[in-house]
């Protein structure tokens, strides 16, 4: 199967990339390689005559149009995005155009080329978007595709509307998308502005330690090689139209999972004193959701799929990863913007 994957040299987008081209999948892989993408998040493959790369931007129709003329893919994995919270609160406008322009722009091009090509039965649209769609939750309960949307930041309000867009050009126009949902992933080659990579290399730096709030917030945290075979496996096997929630069942209060990765430092790259020690509380983000959690059951029953990987054995691989990998996270560390707060609230980035 031939694979269109836009965003493919991001974070979620490079491990399925690898894993696609590693089950030997021919991969054209289109990203703008904005300051999120990195190629070597895909150097592993670059060489493969299975892999193709496509530098171009989503929100350039004509460029969409000339890819899918160009490499005829079978299927179309969408996870371009913008997706910091943080930089949707400084500049709200770049996270409408990609997220939800670039995202028409898509789904039209895919139109066009499906219909063209007689609407084969095996095209598949995956859409790939996120939890944060259906706002914040209370102590208990979990997300199913049943729950309303409730989108509380810029970010997550354009994902909402993408995901709508998908669906309605599946019901209007017939194009056979499936779209999933997915929990907090982290694992090798994070962007470092996220909060695990943070966690880890400012300890590593003796710089303190952000936490937001009191550090009560939970996430379910799903480690990115399950999701990236969660993903593979909706597009070959999912029902048309339909969508299904990707969670890591392992949810953790922030504050929990920094001392987690602190103890980790410790046993791995001891120094005088904790890590721990450099926790620092800072003033929270606006709007910043309470709790997410998914409830994976309909993938499970449907697919036969659940994470493989917990909490505690994806943290020990993605800080011994990161120890390891310095060549990687350091020339990142490098670009503007890197190491300051972002999400202040007023449209001004924050040192």
């Amino acid at each position: 199967m031939k694979l269109l994957v836009t965003g493919g040299a991001g974070f979620i987008g490079s491990a399925v990339v690898r894993l696609a081209v590693a089950r030997g999948h021919q991969v054209v892989n289109l990203d703008a390689m904005t300051y999120a993408a990195c190629a070597a998040n895909v150097a592993s493959v670059a060489g493969s005559g299975l892999y193709a790369f496509e530098k171009a931007d989503i929100r350039d129709r004509a460029a969409l149009e000339r890819i899918f003329a160009a490499h005829r893919p079978d299927a179309v994995m969408h996870l371009a995005a913008e997706s910091h919270v943080d930089r949707s609160i400084d500049g709200p406008g770049d996270f409408i155009e990609t997220n939800i322009t670039g995202t028409y722009n898509m789904l039209e091009a895919a139109r066009v080329y499906w219909t063209a090509s007689g609407k084969p039965e095996g095209f598949r649209f995956h859409h790939i978007s996120t939890d944060e769609v259906f706002g914040s939750l209370g102590a208990e309960g979990q997300f199913t595709e049943a729950t309303p949307y409730d989108p509380r930041s810029p970010y997550s309000a354009s994902k909402a509307a993408s995901d709508h867009l998908v669906r309605a050009w599946h019901e209007t126009y017939g194009l056979p998308v499936v779209l999933t949902n997915c929990s907090n992933n982290y694992g090798p080659y994070h962007f470092p502005e996220k909060l695990i990579p943070v966690v880890i290399l400012n300890a590593l730096h003796g710089r303190e330690i952000p936490v937001y709030g009191k550090g009560e917030n939970i996430r379910d945290w799903l480690y990115v090689e399950d999701h990236a075979e969660a993903l593979l496996l909706v597009l070959e096997k999912g029902a048309l139209g339909r969508s299904y929630n990707i969670g890591g069942e392992n949810e953790r209060r922030n504050i929990d999972l920094v001392r987690m990765i602190c103890a980790l430092l410790d046993e791995m790259q001891p120094k005088a004193g904790s890590y721990a020690e450099q926790i620092a509380f800072v003033t929270d983000r606006p709007g910043h959701d309470a709790r997410y959690a998914i409830d994976p059951s309909r993938i499970r029953e449907e697919l036969g799929w659940r994470p493989s990987v917990t909490v505690e054995e994806g943290l020990r691989r993605t800080v011994r990863w990161y120890l390891d990998n310095e060549a990687w996270w350091r020339p990142l560390l490098e670009r503007a913007e890197l190491g300051q707060r972002l999400g202040a609230g007023d449209g001004a980035v924050k040192p």
